[in-house]
C-alpha cells in the first residue's frame, strides 16, 4: 500500500452496485474521475454488478482480479493503490465492500464496514442515536413474513407517515401515507426494495441537509442546503430531475439554527464513527431539529448537493477530495 498520499496514485473508482441507483452511481463515478484527475491521480473506472467487476482501460474493458485488486493491462498487471467508492446501496454503502478492502489492505474514502452497516440500516441507526439523546421521528420496523399490528403502529407513529425500505439510500419504494387504509399497500411497495420496512412519523417542517467531513485537522462542515419541492417529498424524481426541487445553499436559516444543525451533524458523525464525506438530513419544526438519516456515500454528480455545498464554500472539489485521501492514508 502506497502511504505517500502526496504522490500521484492509481485510484479505482468503484461505481454501479446492485441497488436501483446503479446508473446514478455510474454517473457520479464519471464526475469523481474528473475531480481526482485534476488532483493529479490516474483513475480507472470500475463498474460493480454482482460478482462482475469490470474496468475500462482506453477502449478496452477488462475483468478486475479481486484476489489482487487490479487488472491485467496491455503492458503488465496494474494494481490499484486506493479505492474511491461511489456505490449507493449494496455492496458499497452497507459495509460489504469496505470489509473486502480492509482485508486487502487497500485504503478508501468512506466510513469503515461497522459504521457503514450501522448508518445504512435506518431503524438501527435511529435507535442507536436516540440512546445518545438525538431527537428523531418515532418509527417502527416491519419485516417480510412478519405479523404486524398496523393499527398499533399507526397509533404510535401517526397518520400521515412515511413508509420506506429500511436498508437503502435512495427514495425507491418510499411512500408518504395520508390515510390508514393505504398503509398496507405502502408496506408492500417498500418490501419490493428490501426485506425490512421502516414506518416513520411524518413531521411537517423545513428539510435541510448538511455535508461534512473530518480530517486530522478537525471538521470541515459545509454550508447547509434547504430542500424545497412541489412533490410530496424529496423523492427520486425530485432528487434527479432538473426543476423538480429547489436546493437552496446556504439554507435560509438564522445563525442559531445554522449552528445547531452543523453541531448536530458533527455529533452524529462522531457517534456513528463516520469517515470521509457524509451528508446528514434533518427536518426543522419550530426550534426542534429532527434527525432523519445519514448518507455515508452522498451523490457526486455535478448537480448533487455536496458539490453544490463545496462550491458555495469557494473551494475546488479536487482539494476536498485530496484531503479525504490524505486522511485515509494516515
Amino acid at each position: 500500500m502506497d502511504k505517500r498520499s502526496n504522490q500521484p496514485m492509481r485510484i479505482a473508482i468503484l461505481s454501479g452496485g446492485d441497488s436501483s441507483e446503479h446508473l446514478i452511481s455510474v454517473k457520479s463515478g464519471g464526475q469523481v474521475k474528473n475531480w481526482l484527475e485534476k488532483a493529479g491521480h490516474t483513475c480507472y473506472p470500475v463498474v460493480v454488478k454482482g460478482a462482475e467487476w469490470t474496468v475500462r482501460e482506453g477502449n478496452r474493458q477488462r475483468q478486475v482480479d479481486k484476489n489482487r485488486f487490479g487488472f491485467q493491462g496491455d503492458h503488465g498487471f496494474i494494481a490499484f493503490d486506493f479505492a474511491w467508492n461511489v456505490i449507493h446501496g449494496t455492496p458499497g454503502e452497507d459495509g460489504r465492500l469496505q470489509g473486502y478492502l480492509d482485508m486487502m489492505g487497500i485504503p478508501y474514502n468512506t466510513s469503515n464496514h461497522l459504521s457503514s452497516a450501522l448508518t445504512f440500516n435506518k431503524y438501527t441507526c435511529k435507535t442507536f442515536l436516540k440512546q445518545h439523546q438525538v431527537l428523531t421521528p418515532e418509527a417502527r420496523l416491519v419485516k417480510k413474513d412478519m405479523e404486524a399490528d398496523l393499527e398499533e403502529i399507526s397509533d404510535i407513529v401517526g397518520i400521515p407517515c412515511f413508509v420506506k425500505p429500511n436498508n437503502g439510500g435512495s427514495s425507491f419504494g418510499t411512500t408518504r401515507v395520508m390515510k390508514f387504509e393505504h398503509l398496507e399497500q405502502a408496506i408492500e411497495t417498500a418490501l419490493k426494495e428490501d426485506g425490512e420496512v421502516i414506518i416513520e412519523r411524518y413531521i411537517k417542517g423545513t428539510e435541510v441537509t448538511c455535508g461534512l467531513m473530518k480530517t486530522k485537522d478537525g471538521f470541515t462542515v459545509f454550508p447547509i442546503t434547504e430542500i424545497v419541492t412541489d412533490n410530496e417529498f424529496f423523492d427520486y424524481e425530485a432528487k434527479y430531475t432538473r426543476g423538480k426541487a429547489n436546493e437552496i445553499t446556504p439554507a435560509r436559516l438564522d445563525e442559531d439554527m445554522t449552528k445547531k444543525c452543523q453541531q448536530a451533524a458533527s455529533l452524529i458523525y462522531d457517534l456513528t464513527f463516520s469517515s470521509g464525506i457524509v451528508r446528514v438530513d434533518f427536518i426543522i419544526k419550530g426550534n426542534q431539529l429532527y434527525f432523519l438519516e445519514l448518507n455515508s456515500i452522498p451523490g457526486m454528480t455535478a448537480e448533487s448537493i455536496v458539490p453544490q455545498q463545496v462550491e458555495c464554500m469557494g473551494v475546488p472539489m479536487e482539494v476536498i477530495f485530496q484531503q479525504v485521501i490524505d486522511n485515509a492514508m494516515l
